[in-house]
């Protein structure tokens, strides 16, 4: 059977109306996300406050994204995307319309908890919709557009003004671009697991305990990918690097994700074994970053190596997850998907708010001998997981 003949029926308008919508809600989000935070600022808002707010959509996705396979089976998949995004779309409006503090904390919070849902659902229909052998390929082109979102966002930001009226504008028209891209999603493949499937918290849990090396994997990649980069400008300021160059450790670190996403797709489909290729893929991805964080030690003497590590950790996280979510999206379709998605997701986060929560007291504390010594153990856990069970299901 043919990659064409074994798609789902709508599958590349599918493909397309998820890559669209997700494109142009992300891009509006991350504009939105550090044009509040500056406002606020200039608003004379304390950066507790600030930081307060920004953690509220956090909070947002975080309440959600246990419940998102509940709230797909209720009212459906296409439905949740639909939702998800017009939610975007009232929230960015709002936001542009009143100045009220605690009207915008709430806003925000409505606004991650619409980010949840979109994210969640547009990584399970991705998977639905994809030619079983192409899986890979697709699943890495949608994490590398993601990871380019991260970069368009802001940079339009800069090119429109913080302080332009226009730009909130911008942002809401985006969203309504976003929604008209959500409205083309074809009707999903059947979830015949709706009566089955355990939903919920229970859902979480027999998702963690039926893949737990594979959520591993997505701990490590968030730990790495999203965690350690958001605190590398501070690593970067503890070796002496001036405030531009620490900067511009982040985005290195992004383009990492950006550089590799893809062709770790591809080859994970070039293998007879998929299953077996996605599992190797994983092993030389953690081999890869546990490889690039011995090099830790000697940054400080040699800094120029900090820029083929910071690369590495970023598209070895990259390629952990998106792997992840390849061998997900292989084994499980419906409702069920949705579950082990959100299970995924959630522990790709807790590995960046673990990284990013404690590096910054280890960088204060011993930026030489703490800080790469939990770096260590964190990717040498990962690989030796994923060592022991590359033969197995994970």
């Amino acid at each position: 059977m043919n990659a064409v003949a074994s798609a789902p029926v709508g599958a590349k308008l599918g493909l397309a109306a998820i890559f669209g919508s997700t494109f142009f809600s992300l891009v509006g989000y991350f504009i939105l996300s550090p044009l509040l935070l500056l406002r606020l600022k200039g608003a004379d808002i304390s950066s507790t406050m600030a930081g307060l707010f920004a953690a509220t959509g956090w909070l947002g996705i975080f309440v959600m994204t246990p419940f998102a396979s509940s709230v797909a089976n209720r009212i459906g998949r296409r439905q949740c995307m639909w939702l998800a995004s017009v939610l975007l779309m009232l929230c960015a409006l709002l936001f542009t319309l009143t100045n009220a503090l605690p009207i915008w904390f709430a806003l925000n919070l409505v606004s991650g908890i619409a980010m949840s849902l979109r994210w969640v659902l547009s990584e399970a229909l991705i998977a639905e919709f994809c030619p079983p052998d192409q899986r890979g390929r697709y699943v890495g082109i949608f994490q590398t557009m993601v990871s380019a979102t991260f970069i368009i966002g802001p940079a339009l930001l800069v090119w429109l003004g913080t302080q332009s009226p226009v730009t909130l504008w911008v942002v809401n028209g985006l969203n309504v671009v976003g929604l008209a891209w959500s409205a083309l999603i074809p009707k999903v493949p059947a979830a015949h697991d709706t009566d089955t499937a355990r939903v919920g918290l229970h859902g979480l849990l027999s998702a963690l305990l039926a893949h737990p090396i594979i959520m591993l994997a997505g701990f490590v990649g968030g730990f790495f990918e999203t965690g350690v980069t958001s605190i590398l400008p501070l690593y970067g300021l503890a070796l002496g690097l001036n405030a531009s160059a620490a900067a511009v450790m982040v985005s290195i670190s992004g383009l990492g994700g950006v550089a590799l996403m893809i062709p770790a797709g591809v080859l994970a489909d070039r293998f007879t074994d998929q299953a077996q290729g996605r599992r190797r893929l994983m092993v030389w991805s953690a081999a890869l970053m546990l490889a690039a964080t011995l090099a830790l030690p000697f940054v400080a003497q040699t800094p120029w190596l900090v820029w083929p590590m910071v690369f590495v950790w970023g598209g070895a996280g990259g390629t952990l997850y998106t792997m992840a979510m390849t061998d997900i999206g292989s084994r499980e379709k419906g409702i069920t998907l949705v579950n082990s998605t959100a299970v995924l997701v959630l522990t790709y986060t807790l590995g960046g708010l673990v990284a990013s929560g404690m590096s910054g007291a280890l960088i204060d504390w011993s930026p030489g001998v703490a800080f790469p010594a939990v770096l260590v153990a964190v990717s040498a856990v990962g690989l030796a997981a994923l060592w022991r069970t590359q033969n197995k299901v994970l």
